[in-house]
């Protein structure tokens, strides 16, 4: 094998070793801080929370929103419950959608869905996270059901051999 078929390979098999931790811990990374700035009331998203889910009283439900964030962002961190974690966070990402359906006035700009606002892109973005965590479900363990325990990459199928 050549050089750089040897660098390929080592690249591919860190990548494989590597890939789904690393974006397990910055979505927990991630919701950790976004949850923070809600606790502790420095958010930019107060307004457009409080806009979303009208029907609660933004001064106690964004805080219990980054309550919930940064729950769900230590299970990522340190594979607690992760089944039951990648639910909760999978609930929370469908939930941030409801702007598109409750405020497609501040989400799209002149009823064109294709023409997002900067809070229409700012949940859009959020498909990137969804999909994150379907990746991140990729390491449950199936034998426990309770969601207790997570599969090593040994205990993992090998992918198809890459061409």
């Amino acid at each position: 094998m050549d050089t750089a078929a040897n660098i390929d390979v080592a690249v591919i098999r860190f990548l494989r070793r590597w890939s789904i931790p690393a974006l397990r811990v910055s979505v927990g990374i991630v919701f950790v801080w976004f949850g923070a700035l809600k606790v502790f009331d420095v958010t930019p998203v107060t307004d457009l929370v409080a806009r979303t889910i009208y029907w609660f009283d933004p001064e106690w439900v964004v805080p219990v929103l980054g309550a919930f964030e940064i729950l769900v962002g230590i299970g990522l961190l340190f594979k607690i419950a992760l089944r039951a974690t990648l639910f909760l966070f999978a609930g929370q990402m469908v939930g941030t959608f409801l702007v598109l359906v409750l405020l497609p006035d501040i989400s799209i700009q002149d009823g064109n869905p294709l023409r997002l606002t900067v809070e229409g892109e700012f949940v859009i973005k959020n498909l990137v996270l969804l999909s994150a965590g379907m990746v991140v479900g990729t390491t449950v363990s199936t034998s426990d059901r309770r969601g207790l325990r997570t599969a090593t990459r040994e205990q993992l199928p090998e992918p198809a051999e890459i061409d």
